[in-house]
């Protein structure tokens, strides 16, 4: 049977995420309601909807996450996950004591693109990896919920999520053993650009930088003993290409049956694919244990770069 989707918040990202459902089988998926972010109670969805997507403004992902969960509603969460660590621990307790799905909504974990690299990289065709470098820069200064304080904004919640995931992905979800991030802020307080170092085990390195002021290469590079090899990613956050020694490989989009908002966006299929075989299988790309240690991650850089929200001494 079609797995049903309901829908909850109608701006950009969810239009996306809707227009990528369309270009999947209808035997598969289908979309049972759509729902502003204004909702206010979990039994406005219709109790047929195997899993709820939330694509409203990340603050307010833990108090509509929440509600849908003690309803015992799947969900698959947009990012960033919340605005914080507990936030963060109270949607994945929900959820484990309701026994219903849950995930973080990386999306990019669900590429080709990283499906080939997680490949390579399990048959050390890399050797072992050395140093992994993630860039991410997008001029949005004009954007609203990228700059404003009480919208969550900032370039670590916006785009330097993707950056910090890629870094855990490609060492299997391990705590780095230290992390050093500096910045520079907005008059608002929130991030402009951040550069972040980590060290992990075996003497192993990352480098990630992200900005909302300026264009950067986004690209990834993994680096490793059986050099030159590297894997290269572009963009990195929504890969079209992988290129390994010079060799370029492509993976084409689906043609979207309606304008997008967002690069390569019509890719989100892929997200609702995953989402269906987990639902039938279990074990996700994007882990919950991943989430919380991104999630942690990210606090420790907010506080090294001088960033806190209201949400913080709640």
């Amino acid at each position: 049977m079609a797995t049903r989707w309901g829908l909850c918040g109608a701006g950009k990202i969810s239009h996306d995420f809707s227009v990528a459902i369309k270009t999947l089988p209808p035997g598969d998926h289908q979309i049972a309601v759509i729902a502003s972010r204004s909702i206010d109670r979990a039994k406005d969805f219709a109790p047929k909807e195997d899993i709820v997507y939330l694509g409203m403004l990340h603050t307010e992902h833990w108090r509509v996450g929440m509600l849908f969960l003690k309803a015992g509603k799947n969900v698959l969460c947009e990012k960033p996950f919340a605005m914080n660590s507990r936030e963060v621990k109270d949607l994945v307790a929900t959820a484990k004591k309701n026994h219903v799905f849950l995930m973080e909504a990386i999306w990019s974990r669900c590429f080709h693109v990283y499906a080939e690299v997680s490949r390579l990289l399990a048959e050390e065709a890399v050797g072992d990896v050395k140093l992994v470098k993630a860039y991410f820069g997008s001029p949005q200064l004009d954007i609203p919920r990228s700059v404003q304080k009480e919208l969550g904004g900032g370039a670590l919640l916006d785009i330097g999520v993707y950056c910090l995931q890629f870094v855990l992905m490609v060492f299997n979800g391990e705590r780095p053993e230290s992390i050093q991030a500096t910045g520079v802020l907005l008059d608002s307080g929130v991030d402009e650009s951040v550069v972040v170092t980590m060290k992990f085990s075996r003497k192993r390195m990352a480098l990630c930088a992200f900005s909302i002021a300026a264009r950067l290469p986004n690209d990834a590079v993994i680096a490793g003993t059986k050099g030159p090899l590297k894997y290269v990613l572009g963009p990195m956050h929504c890969p079209t290409k992988l290129v390994v020694n010079d060799k370029e490989t492509e993976y084409p989009l689906p043609e979207p049956c309606l304008p997008l908002n967002f690069t390569n966006s019509a890719r989100l299929r892929y997200e609702a694919g995953e989402v269906r075989q987990r639902l039938l299988k279990g074990s996700p790309r994007m882990p919950l244990a991943d989430s919380v240690l991104l999630t942690e991650i990210m606090a420790e850089i907010r506080k090294q770069v001088g960033v806190v929200f209201n949400q913080d001494s709640q």
